[in-house]
């Protein structure tokens, strides 16, 4: 699975995306944190771990070692492989515990991103979050 986001923390990326001045920076930023996301095997491109409510395809892995979730992720477009990377920041890596008690709403605050994203992008980031959410509630 995916170290993505064991690195890079939500709090990097809220101070990153404070140094630029325009949402199409922004966007930048956003797109080439979703390059820097492993690629996920075409093994896992199927039913099992298509997230529903996206309007892209979105593909999403976990594992657990130990009390830790590790989520690997891709979608087909690059946008959303972005807002992949920036959820992975947020949740890889942690315990159930940790996942359940993350403030992901005051997360998107801070980044005023779903003002920014058009409501069909808004509702699959959500679900790509209800999904960690069950996963990280069926862990514990």
């Amino acid at each position: 699975m995916s170290e993505f986001g064991t690195e890079i923390t939500s709090a990097d990326i809220i101070d990153t995306l404070g140094f630029f001045d325009g949402w199409e920076d922004r966007y930048k930023y956003i797109i080439d944190l979703g390059k820097e996301l492993p690629p996920l095997d075409d093994s896992y491109k199927i039913e099992q771990y298509l997230v529903r409510g996206c309007q892209s395809q979105v593909w999403l892995v976990s594992e657990q070692r130990g009390d830790t979730l590790y989520f690997a992720a891709d979608s087909d477009a690059f946008i959303v492989k972005g807002l992949l990377a920036v959820v992975l920041a947020a949740y890889n890596g942690k315990t159930p515990a940790e996942i359940e008690a993350f403030d992901i709403a005051a997360y998107f605050e801070d980044l005023n991103l779903l003002n920014h994203l058009s409501a069909t992008r808004g509702n699959g980031l959500k679900s790509m979050v209800q999904r960690i959410q069950r996963i990280a509630q069926e862990a514990r």
